[in-house]
């Protein structure tokens, strides 16, 4: 018994001291009174885990011949068990700090999308992380933790203890229990849960409560859900009503609107189109809100002589679902895995394939095979020219394909000799790990550095972030400045638009609501550009990558059919009540922005949050309950019928 509890105490030790410096690298400029519930929520999360390992033990070694002092392979096989444990626990958190310093999130089950391309993920980390040093640490705190184990082994062996068969089997009974009320967690009817940490001050905390065993299994049950066809039924009207659907029919479940344009464009050739789909393109990180550090200037002066929608957010996280919400319209409330690897919602109809008379191009840095991405387009936008890695003159910068400026550079040669309308999808990656600056271009791209309380306050992690998020602006720039040059470039309407955001604290530039419920996550810039055609305008209204092919087919006049969820930005039928949905896939977590307020609610278990996103103020009063009941409404509203159209949004045949 006490060499048990020596073992647990061990490993709840290590787990404990993980959490600290996990504190201490990501979360430190919390005080530590701030923090001290999530802390102690995490002590009891730990609790949970090491409970099952010392159950396992406990009853492995009543058996005799597995006793760890008296049995003849006892010692043998505890130890063989305990560097199993010791290799697995100390491999799991090495992966979970990397995966916090990636995405702000511990390691929960949305890592396995990663595994749909195991050979791009590998690569990226091999080139973004110091893998060999990771590995020598990993070495050697295994090493450590099993020279503590020996010495306690060999301490309590020496040590004389007598007691009765009754006695030892009174204790066993004690201790079982107490193990049991450690994994129970709660005194209560209710066990802990996983979505208890996310009752804390903040998702900062909450993150910090949770460690990867808890946050990765409890997430594993999220994994295979589908529509409700009931629930989607339930919340037509308001969607009907809200979308402006033609012929509302909820037996049939009709979202279909139908826009004819009566002419085109002012009495100019149709307009050329150029989307570019901007990799990681947070908000808060970049000039147009501000940040002192002045990011993009670039980018900013676009958006002063642009139509600019300060006021989108992408509807989740991750370069796949915001490619998917983009082209198909919908977004990808999916929890399994991301829609695009799905077989039963790779058939989608998208407005793109209404755009008669376009050639339509799709650039990619490098593979269209990654998270499927190629089925999705290939599979129904009819006609697309696709170019990717193998296509273009530039090599290959990184994990990640050609650099972005030769992106751009390669795509405006190809774009250059057509002779007809075309509309082009650029997508970008290089303000992403590894980070990679390529080396032809820091002749003109002159790299900055700051102290790191510095970078922290304005919401970077490190300075080669710093620099690769400046990098696209030195991008966006060279493409512009090409782009120039072109017959078409008076002509044309270019649109960027984020394909999500970077958790990480806003600090003083946004009220405390956009980093305690980790809405820069999802805050990305929706900009439209076309010098001659657009004159300079500034929206608060809010907007999603959903809203941007029906604005693009508004924007030229051009017949389309709307099947899904998105709505025309240039044309709306009600301003006041615009609506932004946002799933949080890691949080498990779904709400609306709507008016200046954040409505967001765990999946399951009910708990929710509703804050004010313009101030700092508490939203009190009846206007303020009903508004948090309409956007209670909206929430589940815009979730289901996403569900469901995800696999009932079939393209035309």
């Amino acid at each position: 018994m006490r060499w048990l509890l020596f073992t647990a105490v061990v490993f709840l030790v290590v787990m404990s001291l993980a959490r600290l410096l996990l504190y201490l690298t990501y979360t430190s400029t919390q005080t530590f009174g701030h923090v001290l519930p999530a802390f102690w929520l995490g002590v009891r999360y730990d609790l949970r885990d090491v409970g099952i390992l010392s159950v396992f033990l406990l009853l492995f070694g009543s058996i005799p011949v597995f006793h760890p002092y008296r049995g003849r392979w006892g010692k043998t096989a505890w130890f063989v068990i305990l560097w199993v444990a010791a290799v697995v626990l100390t491999f799991v958190y090495a992966f979970d700090f990397q995966y916090y310093d990636y995405l702000s999130q511990r390691l929960n089950a949305s890592v396995l999308t990663y595994m749909g391309d195991g050979e791009t993920s590998l690569s990226m980390i091999w080139e973004s992380y110091p893998v060999i040093k990771i590995f020598l640490t990993i070495v050697g705190v295994v090493l450590i933790l099993m020279v503590v184990l020996r010495w306690g082994y060999r301490v309590i062996g020496r040590s004389e203890v007598r007691t009765s068969r009754a006695a030892r089997w009174i204790w066993g009974v004690v201790i079982f229990v107490l193990l049991a009320g450690g994994i129970f967690g709660h005194i209560g009817q209710y066990p802990l849960r996983w979505s208890d940490a996310f009752s804390l001050a903040s998702d900062r905390q909450a993150q910090l409560a949770l460690n990867p065993f808890q946050s990765f299994f409890s997430s594993m049950k999220f994994r295979f859900k589908n529509f409700d066809k009931d629930a989607t039924r339930k919340y037509y009207p308001m969607m009907a009503e809200y979308l402006g659907v033609d012929r509302p029919d909820s037996v049939a479940l009709n979202y279909t609107r139908t826009v004819a344009p009566p002419t085109p464009l002012a009495a100019v050739a149709r307009p050329n189109v150029i989307l570019v789909i901007c990799e990681s393109f947070s908000g808060y990180k970049s000039s147009m809100w501000g940040n002192p550090l002045n990011t993009t200037p670039f980018f900013d002066s676009l958006c002063d002589r642009g139509v600019f929608f300060d006021h989108c957010f992408t509807p989740h996280y991750g370069t796949a679902r915001g490619v998917w919400a983009t082209v198909t319209g919908t977004p990808d409330v999916a929890i399994d895995n991301t829609s695009s690897r799905n077989p039963q919602a790779v058939d989608q109809h998208s407005i793109l394939n209404d755009l008669s008379g376009y050639e339509k191009y799709y650039f990619i840095g490098g593979s269209a095979s990654w998270a499927n991405i190629r089925g999705v387009l290939e599979n129904n936008l009819k006609g697309l020219h696709l170019y990717e890695e193998s296509d273009y003159k530039a090599p290959r910068l990184d994990v990640w394909g050609v650099s972005d400026k030769n992106l751009f550079v390669e795509a405006t040669g190809v774009l250059a000799k057509q002779n007809k309308p075309f509309f082009a999808i650029i997508q970008t990656s290089d303000n992403h790990r590894p980070y990679t600056i390529p080396a032809e271009d820091r002749k003109d791209f002159n790299e900055v550095g700051y102290p790191e309380d510095t970078l922290r306050k304005y919401g970077f992690q490190e300075n080669e972030e710093l620099n690769a998020f400046r990098y696209t602006d030195f991008c966006y720039r060279r493409f512009i400045e090409t782009a120039q040059g072109a017959p078409w470039f008076r002509n044309t309407v270019f649109v960027f638009i984020g394909d999500h955001g970077i958790r990480g604290d806003a600090g003083d530039m946004l009220p405390r609501a956009w980093t305690d419920e980790a809405l820069t996550c999802f805050h990305v810039p929706l900009l439209f550009y076309a010098p001659g055609l657009l004159g300079p305008a500034r929206h608060t209204m809010n907007c999603s990558q959903v809203d941007v092919l029906p604005s693009i087919a508004g924007l030229l006049h051009a017949p389309h059919t709307n099947t899904t969820l998105g709505r025309d930005l240039f044309h709306p039928r009600d301003t006041t009540s615009d609506v932004s949905f946002i799933m949080d896939h890691d949080a498990k977590e779904i709400g609306v922005v709507l008016d200046g307020y954040y409505y967001v609610r765990q999946i399951t278990g009910g708990k929710e949050r509703f804050v004010s996103i313009r101030d700092n103020a508490v939203p009190a009063g009846p206007a303020a309950d009903s508004l948090e009941g309409r956007m209670r409404r909206f929430t589940d509203a815009f979730y289901e019928t996403a569900r469901y159209l995800l696999v009932n949004n079939h393209k035309k045949p």
